[in-house]
């Protein structure tokens, strides 16, 4: 769906996001990390969804090992087969890093790639969308949050939906990481089974009275950004969006 509303269109930034070199993974068990407490609440946050197309172990047709290689590799039944985005087991899908936002003023809309919603990173919202990867490259697609605007920032939910093929997060492998100005890179993995889900909230970022956090959600849903701009309460109008053919 696309969010109907205007806004301006912007470049990709000339800039890669900082943050260090080890990882903190946000689970179940852990789903908070704060970035004002590691120092990390300004600069620009670069939000990166990576994905990879891939077969199930076993049983695709393209994607079967035959029984004398696994005999002679038995540690090959364990690895799931990556395959070239042209090969006929590929899992065709197409996922989408998109954005909602609000403001401290009460302005509200989203940022994606439907409808060229590509924000704007020195400006309202003070997000922007660098790309829109339709074959799940090593790069993927990122999202750049200017937080030396952090307090023109109320909350930002950052999600993934799939625009077209198979519902199959589970499959796809794909991998949310955050790299702040300063830190640890912070992780959210999209691997548990949600059939026929076609969307997925990632993480909160709000701006509280804590400062700055990062909560993890994870939470699938079967329809699209309609059905989570209800669960979250965001109230904006949607309809039926296209991507431009490239």
């Amino acid at each position: 769906m696309s969010f109907l509303g205007n806004w301006r269109r912007g470049n990709a930034p000339a800039f890669d996001g900082g943050g260090a070199s080890y990882v903190v993974e946000l689970t179940k068990r852990h789903p908070v990390v704060s970035l004002t407490k590691q120092g990390a609440a300004n600069g620009h946050l670069r939000v990166n969804l990576s994905w990879q197309m891939r077969t199930s172990d076993l049983g695709e047709r393209g994607g079967q090992r035959s029984t004398g290689s696994l005999l002679r590799n038995p540690g090959r039944l364990f690895k799931p087969e990556v395959v070239q985005a042209q090969g006929p087991a590929v899992v065709n899908v197409d996922l989408d890093l998109a954005c909602m936002y609000e403001l401290m003023d009460g302005t509200k809309g989203v940022v994606q790639p439907l409808g060229n919603f590509l924000g704007d990173l020195n400006g309202p919202p003070f997000v922007q969308l660098s790309g829109d990867d339709r074959f799940g490259s090593g790069s993927g697609e990122t999202l750049y949050v200017n937080l030396d605007h952090r307090d023109e920032i109320k909350r930002l939910l950052i999600f993934v939906y799939i625009y077209d093929g198979t519902p199959a997060f589970d499959r796809t492998h794909a991998v949310v990481t955050l790299f702040p100005s300063t830190g640890p890179r912070v992780e959210v993995k999209l691997d548990e089974r949600a059939p026929q889900a076609r969307s997925c909230a990632i993480f909160m970022l709000e701006n509280g009275k804590d400062g700055l956090t990062v909560r993890r959600e994870v939470k699938y849903v079967y329809g699209f950004q309609a059905e989570l701009d209800r669960l979250y309460g965001w109230g904006l109008q949607w309809g039926r969006g296209y991507k431009s053919k490239v």
